[in-house]
C-alpha cells in the first residue's frame, strides 16, 4: 500500500473516531468548540502529515507501521494500548463535563488561550520530526535504519520534545474543550508519559550507543531547569 494512501486512511479513521466520541458524548452536534478543536487539531495534523509525506517519508512510514516490530519491550505495547483506551475515556468525558452535564463553566477567553496552547503543540511536534528522523511512536532502536543519538535542535535542550509537547497537548485540548476535569485527567496523561520517558531512557541507555553520554549532557527530560 503506497504511503500517502496509509496516510490517508489513518487520518480518516482518525477524524471518524474523535468526531464520533466527542459529539456522541455531547449528546448534541451544536457545540462549536467541538467543531472548532476537530478543526483544529485536523488542520494541524494534516498539515504535520504532508510534510513528514513530502520530507521525511521514512519517518512517516515508522511512525503509522513501527508497532509491534522487533526490539519495542513487551511494557511499551501493553502502555500502548491503555494510552489509546485513556484517550479515548478522556475524549469521552469533556464532552460529558461541559456539555452533557455541564459540570465545568470555562470563560470563552481561557478557551482561547487553550486553542494556541494546542497550535503550540503541533509546532513542538514539528520541530521534532524536524530534527528527529527516528521520532517513533514506539520505544525501539531502530537498528535498521542506522538509529544514531540526536542531540540538536530541542534535543539540545531536552531529552524528550516530543514528550515535552504532550504537556501544552494535554492542556490545550481540556481548556479548548472547556472542561476542568478534562484538564485533571489531562495532567494523568502527561504523568504517564513521564512514566514513558523513564522507561524509554533505559532502553536507549542499554541499546543505543551515545545516549548514555548524551544524557550526562542534556540534564532535563521536558521542560529545562524543571525537569
Amino acid at each position: 500500500m503506497a504511503l500517502s494512501l496509509k496516510l490517508l486512511i489513518t487520518f480518516a479513521v482518525l477524524l471518524v473516531v474523535f468526531a464520533l466520541v466527542l459529539f456522541l458524548a455531547a449528546g448534541t452536534i451544536f457545540w462549536p468548540s467541538g467543531w472548532a478543536f476537530l478543526a483544529l487539531f485536523f488542520g494541524a495534523d494534516a498539515a504535520l502529515g504532508l510534510w513528514l509525506l513530502r520530507h521525511a517519508p521514512e519517518l512517516l512510514q515508522e511512525r503509522l507501521t513501527g508497532f509491534g516490530k522487533p526490539g519495542e519491550p513487551t511494557w511499551d505495547k501493553v502502555f500502548f494500548v491503555l494510552l489509546q483506551v485513556f484517550i479515548v475515556a478522556w475524549l469521552i468525558l469533556m464532552p460529558l463535563d461541559a456539555v452533557r452535564f455541564h459540570w465545568s463553566h470555562m470563560p470563552g477567553w481561557l478557551q482561547a488561550v487553550g486553542a494556541l496552547l494546542l497550535l503550540g503543540s503541533f509546532y513542538l511536534f514539528f520541530l521534532t520530526f524536524r530534527e528527529n528522523p527516528y521520532a517513533s511512536a514506539v520505544v525501539r532502536v531502530q537498528t535498521e535504519r542506522g538509529h544514531t543519538v540526536i542531540s540538536t535542535g530541542p534535543y539540545h535542550y531536552v531529552r524528550h520534545p516530543m514528550y515535552a509537547a504532550v504537556i501544552p497537548f494535554a492542556v490545550g485540548t481540556a481548556l479548548m474543550l472547556g472542561s476542568w476535569y478534562g484538564l485533571l485527567m489531562g495532567l494523568i496523561l502527561v504523568a504517564g508519559i513521564a512514566f514513558r520517558a523513564v522507561r524509554e531512557e533505559g532502553v536507549l541507555r542499554a541499546e543505543l550507543p551515545g545516549y548514555a553520554e548524551y544524557m550526562s549532557r542534556v540534564k532535563y527530560r521536558f521542560i529545562p531547569y524543571v525537569w
